[in-house]
């Protein structure tokens, strides 16, 4: 594996400086400097309402990272891309793991938020969130990122609780020709990424693409090691066929394999009791997915799509786990006007998920092997008065599933726009977050250890354990969303949402009656601690952005998150109830500057703040990164990449497990981006 990774960044690390003058060798990019605001708050949208409409005119806090946001940030990730998204909570915990959330609940599984990749799900059915150390694609051919801050179960369904992220690719029509992308630096060993595309007759487009790359280990706190070092290398493919005017079809598929180190305090009945261990996770799978869209006029489309998903995990932290699962969907919608100021959405949807587990001695799954329907349908109407001034939006999504049978997350929207400057808008939404094959099918994870003594004079140690519960059920939100957008003038514009969330069924952990288990040679108490749901709780908080363009080669952008959580424990016996109050940010601060500099240079700068952690007693930290590019000619891009340059911090721990805290930090890469 990492001596394929090798051959592969020794050629890209190698390729020369210099390329052919020809025609065929444009460096096919927008910068967005040179756009204006109003064009930038114009950019076409899917993820609100499941149609192509102006970002201007979405109701809901909606935001949009571009190709060249992307590609000028300098980040290497996705995860690392979305922190330039207001609001999104994104803490590092280590070389290979994220936390991620929107409007709180921020923890390594996180299990609120619903991401999509070019409509793909990528949650998984382990515990409803994302394993973001193999979601991964080249991201010189992310089209753009839509991120919804609040719920979107209406039209998206369960999981889409605090917020939705809906990674858009390239089309082939758009790729054409080839990419060449090499680089590396002290924390990024080295990457390297080659991609393809062409035209076979005059309707069908293809493309290809292979990536790898190698990321060095970083230091816990104390200054050891993290262990926690990572490479993976993966390609794709997709086609592009445009029958004709009406009809367009797409093939697409990828593949992965990597391996991502970690380091985890694996509990045992015995003394030390409890010891950090090395714990890599070999990671494999792929997809296939197709796509047919069928358009009959500007407001009347069909859209059928099915994939197949397939993730393969073996990790060495529970020795003899592995996880294989595998994912079938098929997702119909069609869209139509009923009258000339109302249109009609509405979708059928079936999905089949298929998994295997093999236990080991300290975690284990009953049973091991469990397949799981999902059923639904949504229907949306859109009713338009007094020339589109006011748009109202009504709309739920039924699903049918096996672990919690009927859920229902209606929500109804309202939108006002007197003017093209002024857009404000309202909404209430109920979504749920379904139950996981952790939360029902559980046998035992042992979490933590508590040494001899400490239950009671003379007592064995014990082993804190956490099961499943048959009676688990939804985690359920009612939102109230307001919101409001002007551009006041044609240099600046200003985006306010505001928000509070009533939850119901919160994820608790109820202590059961200790008993005895082991060998004669190591007895120990058990523990249990069974999932639940005994807790409701509210937030409430605010999220503001701001563009603006001094001049036209400048472009400066900020925000300000504010969240408050307050959680309400009921009869509860979880001796940490309330640890989500202190996982996500008070307050937080971004800014963002891009300059297009004389002589085809960029200098662009990333500066963020963000608060204190109490639950793991992180400080609040700024985190600076910069960005020098230069492109001595259309097809060649240099760049020098700084990240974290205020210096290391640590931003979040791995609760789960009582991992020492690792530090992000500070990091230098070069990177050579060659078009042909």
């Amino acid at each position: 594996m990492k001596s394929i990774i090798g051959a592969l960044l020794l050629f890209l690390a190698t390729l020369p400086a210099w390329a052919s003058d020809s025609g065929t060798m444009l460096m096919a990019q927008t910068d967005l400097t040179e756009l204006p605001l109003e064009a930038l708050l114009d950019i076409t949208v899917t993820i609100a309402s499941r149609k192509e409409e102006k970002l201007s005119e979405t109701a809901a806090a909606t935001f949009v990272l571009t190709q060249d946001d992307i590609r000028r940030s300098g980040a290497t990730n996705i995860p690392d891309a979305l922190r330039m998204v207001p609001g999104l909570q994104v803490a590092q915990i280590n070389s290979n793991n994220w936390a991620v959330s929107s409007r709180g609940f921020n923890h390594r599984f996180a299990t609120k938020l619903l991401v999509l990749m070019d409509g793909r799900t990528l949650y998984t059915p382990m515990f409803s969130g994302v394993f973001w150390h193999y979601q991964d694609t080249l991201l010189e051919d992310i089209e753009r990122i839509e991120v919804i801050r609040g719920p979107g179960a209406a039209m998206w369904g369960a999981n889409a609780v605090n917020g939705i992220i809906n990674i858009i690719t390239k089309k082939a029509k758009d790729t054409q020709g080839g990419l060449l992308v090499g680089g590396g630096g002290n924390k990024e060993s080295g990457f390297g990424s080659f991609r393809y595309g062409g035209k076979v007759g005059e309707d069908l487009y293809y493309k290809a693409y292979v990536k790898g790359f190698r990321r060095d280990e970083l230091r816990l706190q104390t200054g050891e090691k993290a262990k926690d070092d990572w490479d993976q290398i993966r390609g794709g493919f997709k086609l592009d066929w445009e029958k004709n005017e009406q009809d367009t079809f797409t093939l697409q598929g990828d593949y992965y394999d990597g391996t991502s180190g970690d380091l985890e305090s694996v509990t045992v009945p015995f003394s030390p009791y409890s010891v950090n261990r090395e714990v890599p996770i070999e990671s494999s799978g792929g997809n296939v997915l197709g796509r047919w869209k069928r358009k009959w006029s500007e407001d009347s489309e069909m859209i059928l799509q099915a994939y197949y998903d397939r993730a393969d995990d073996k990790s060495k932290f529970f020795e003899g786990f592995r996880r294989v699962v595998d994912t079938f969907d098929i997702d119909f919608q069609h869209r139509f006007p009923l009258r000339d100021n109302q249109e009609l959405t509405w979708g059928l949807g079936f999905r089949y998920i298929s998994d295997e587990v093999s236990n080991a001695s300290n975690v284990s799954y009953h049973p091991t092997n469990r397949g799981t329907e999902l059923l639904s349908a949504f229907i949306q109407d859109e009713i338009s008065f007094f020339n589109d001034k006011i748009k109202v939006i009504l709309g739920t999504k039924i699903e049918q599933n096996d672990y919690s049978d009927f859920e229902a997350q209606p929500n109804g929207r309202i939108l006002w726009a007197p003017n093209k400057k002024n857009t404000l808008w309202a909404s209430v939404s109920r979504a749920v977050r379904t139950p996981s094959r952790a939360d029902q099918d559980l046998g035992s994870l042992y979490a933590a250890p508590i040494p001899p003594g400490s239950l009671y004079p003379g007592s064995p140690v014990a082993l804190y354990t956490i099961v499943g519960n048959q009676e688990y059920v939804s985690e359920e939100v009612i939102a109230y969303e307001l919101g409001y957008r002007v551009q006041p003038t044609d240099l600046f514009s200003l985006d306010i949402a505001a928000f509070f969330n009533d939850y119901q069924n919160l994820e608790t952990f109820e202590t059961g009656t200790p008993y005895f288990a082991g060998t004669a040679a190591a007895p120990h108490l058990v523990i249990p601690a069974m999932k639940s749901n005994k807790m409701s709780g509210e937030t409430y908080g605010v999220e503001v952005s701001a563009q603006w363009k001094p001049f036209p080669w400048w472009r400066l952008m900020g925000s300000y998150t504010f969240l408050q959580i307050q959680l309400y424990p009921l009869d509860s016996t979880d001796p940490s109830p309330k640890r989500f109050e202190g996982t996500s940010p008070t307050n937080q601060f971004t800014f963002r500057s891009s300059m297009d500099l004389p002589k085809n240079v960029e200098l662009d700068v990333f500066v963020r703040y963000v608060d204190v952690l109490p639950e793991f007693r992180i400080d609040s930290y700024v985190a600076t990164d910069v960005r020098i590019g230069w492109s001595p000619f259309e097809a060649l891009e240099l760049s020098l990449v700084g990240r974290n340059l205020t210096g290391a911090h640590a931003e979040f721990k791995d609760g789960t497990f009582g991992v020492p805290i690792t530090e992000i930090e500070r990091s230098v890469y070069g990177k050579v981006t060659w078009k042909f």
